[in-house]
């Protein structure tokens, strides 16, 4: 017991720097919030606003870092011939009020990082219904904008403190800990030697193996086998297992470069549990970027890419370590995944 004690008050006391924080995402009704482990929050509605959407976004710490966007858009981008959306925003049925000098505006966009500007009208939306688009079709839902908003303040530990959208209070800006120490993950031989036309066709055959002898339901026809050299002793091996519509299952092995090959399997872990309730990762669309030195994954939720998980991760020498992970649960038409909100970052 007094174990567990001395741990509770050495953890209290490290500084907020070395805290980690739990990435978390969240539905409100219409409204998703995101927030990653450097407690950077961001949230959108969501559903059916036919391209109208307002973000919101905030850095966690003392700083009033936040910005409010307001976008007509989508996977396509809006005919050329639509009209400017500023003068067209209807807040409950009338005009937004908008002061020019506090936006940049765009034909399609409109943007603001004024945090007092920010503040009050977050106070005013959370009392109406909707944001719509005169003679257009757009609603921007503002059911369960108050309860998102809550909880980025949740989130960042603002409450009770003169910077909370909600519940705000007396306590000083400083009181809200700042973000955590961005965690690095180390490349291994970024420049690792090329594999020789021997060496390629040697891991080939060894791969083929490896895929006639793996309980894979793919037609044998449509298996692929890729190798690519991770360091100057190892290489990186992923056959095609399993597919359906939009999404194909691989398997990967680190494989010796010379032979006799050794290898054994590549497991992706995740350092936090995902929605899925697991921290391990399916090989899904896997493929190895040779610029960033990377192994990315991407689960797609539809075939039209607006919605699923994509993920980046390093080689440290004995496994990869993950790097970036993305997630949008939100099937609805609005963004591609490079666009996807983050839940885990890193240098």
């Amino acid at each position: 017991m007094r174990h567990c004690v001395f741990l509770t008050f050495m953890l209290c006391m490290l500084p907020a720097s070395f805290v980690q924080a739990a990435p978390a995402q969240q539905s409100f009704t219409d409204w998703q919030v995101t927030c990653n482990n450097q407690n950077f929050c961001i949230a959108r509605n969501t559903g059916e606003h036919n391209g109208l959407v307002m973000t919101l976004s905030r850095s966690a710490g003392a700083k009033a870092d936040a910005v409010l966007r307001i976008d007509l858009g989508g996977l396509s981008t809006p005919d050329p011939k639509e009209p400017a959306i500023a003068p067209r925003l209807r807040l409950d049925g009338e005009p937004l009020p908008l002061d020019a000098r506090l936006w940049q505006i765009s034909p399609w966009r409109l943007t603001t990082d004024n945090p007092t500007l920010i503040t009050a009208l977050l106070t005013t939306l959370q009392q109406k219904k909707a944001i719509t688009l005169d003679k257009g079709k757009q609603t921007l839902s503002l059911n369960g904008l108050k309860e998102a908003i809550q909880f980025i303040d949740a989130q960042q530990k603002r409450g009770g403190s003169e910077t909370a959208w909600i519940n705000k209070g007396d306590e000083p800006p400083l009181s809200v800990p700042p973000a955590p120490a961005l965690k690095e993950v180390a490349l291994v031989n970024p420049t690792p030697t090329p594999l020789s036309r021997e060496e390629r066709s040697d891991l080939v055959d060894y791969g083929t193996w490896r895929m006639n002898n793996s309980q894979c339901s793919l037609d044998p026809t449509r298996r692929e086998v890729r190798v690519t050299a991770l360091t100057d002793d190892k290489a990186l091996l992923i056959i095609s297992c399993e597919a359906g519509a939009y999404n194909t299952v691989d398997l990967a092995w680190l494989v010796s470069r010379k032979k006799p090959f050794a290898s054994h399997a590549v497991r992706l872990r995740l350092p936090f549990v995902a929605s899925s309730e697991s921290s391990d990762m399916e090989l899904m669309n896997a493929s190895f970027d040779e610029k960033s030195r990377e192994l990315t994954t991407l689960a797609l939720g539809r075939g039209i890419a607006d919605c699923g998980i994509q993920t980046r991760w390093r080689f440290t020498g004995q496994r990869f370590r993950l790097v970036r992970y993305a997630e949008e649960p939100s099937c609805d038409n609005w963004h591609g995944p490079d666009a996807w909100p983050t839940l885990w970052i890193t240098r």
